[in-house]
């Protein structure tokens, strides 16, 4: 049986959950991650420290095995902007296939009141259960980034 955790603003996790939740993310996003610097500010985000508007994180583990992880934040926009992004979703590498994923997603669509963006690289796995549950691609993301 699988357990599901949120934690947001009204349930911080600890430090030490922080951490494992962190490195977790930064190990299993594998080639589609980020630096641990910025998956932690991701979470800050997702837990609305710093004044951020927050969103929520959400953990599934069998027993005290970590399996999964979401991150979404909130943007307090709708319409033009969706009202949540997906910042991070992973399964741990030997838990792919199961149904973690989908489990993930599943309670990220119930949790959120709001429409969801996500980023996806194009070939990125991933992709196709994005599309079993609802995700489309009306728009091309494009990035100017700052030297």
């Amino acid at each position: 049986m699988y357990q599901i955790k949120k934690f947001d603003k009204n349930n911080i996790p600890s430090s030490l959950e922080e951490e494992i939740i962190s490195q977790f993310l930064y190990k299993h996003l594998e080639q589609y991650g980020d630096k641990i610097e910025d998956i932690q500010a991701a979470m800050a985000y997702a837990l609305g420290k710093n004044d951020k508007p927050g969103g929520f994180i959400l953990t599934i583990a069998d027993n005290s095995n970590l399996l999964g992880v979401v991150v979404i934040l909130d943007t307090q926009m709708s319409g033009y902007i969706p009202e949540h992004i997906l910042v991070y979703i992973a399964t741990h590498a030997a838990s792919r296939g199961k149904g973690i994923g989908r489990k993930l997603l599943d309670k990220v669509i119930k949790e959120c009141p709001g429409d969801i963006a996500l980023h996806v690289d194009k070939d990125n796995p991933a992709r196709n259960l994005y599309e079993r549950v609802g995700f489309t691609t009306p728009y091309l993301e494009m990035r100017r980034k700052k030297s």
